[in-house]
């Protein structure tokens, strides 16, 4: 009796399992290669923007870039120029990957791969959606994890 016992208690005392958190997957391959527009600046992004297609926000949501902040829907976060197309927003990055020469469409995301967006002054960019989503392919974004309506996130 006591043979089966004592393993009973041994197993009892030992601490239980820790689940090991997963890091959630990139949404940028990144061995990709990954670059900026060095001559986009703050004012040509300046203004008005709808999201068009995003990880991170639904279709038609409204983004507001001026001054030192983007609003993206309710939330807005801090918006410092780094240079050559490259901004810090809040805690992350922002690179612009492409701005039409006319300012009207912009591909963007962060090339740590946590998020990637375009976004159109009129929320319909034509033409410029099919460039927009090359520029952000050949960067490794995986735009199959675009949000849409029925996601819960």
């Amino acid at each position: 009796m006591i043979r089966w016992l004592l393993p009973l208690m041994l197993a009892a005392c030992s601490a239980a399992p820790v689940a090991v958190p997963v890091a959630p997957v990139p949404l940028r391959n990144p061995t990709a290669p990954v670059a900026s527009q060095a001559d986009v600046t703050l004012a040509r992004i300046e203004g008005p923007w709808r999201v068009v297609q995003s990880s991170r926000a639904y279709p038609g949501t409204p983004v507001m870039i001026g001054g030192d902040a983007m609003q993206l829907g309710t939330t807005a976060k801090p918006l410092i120029a780094l240079g050559k197309g490259r901004y810090a927003w809040g805690e992350g990055k922002l690179w612009v990957h492409w701005l039409d020469a006319d300012n009207r469409t912009v591909a963007l995301g962060d090339p740590g791969g946590t998020w990637f967006a375009i976004l159109d002054r009129t929320g319909k960019p034509g033409e410029r959606l099919h460039a927009a989503r090359e520029i952000l392919e050949w960067y490794g974004y995986d735009l199959s994890r675009v949000a849409t309506l029925g996601d819960k996130t």
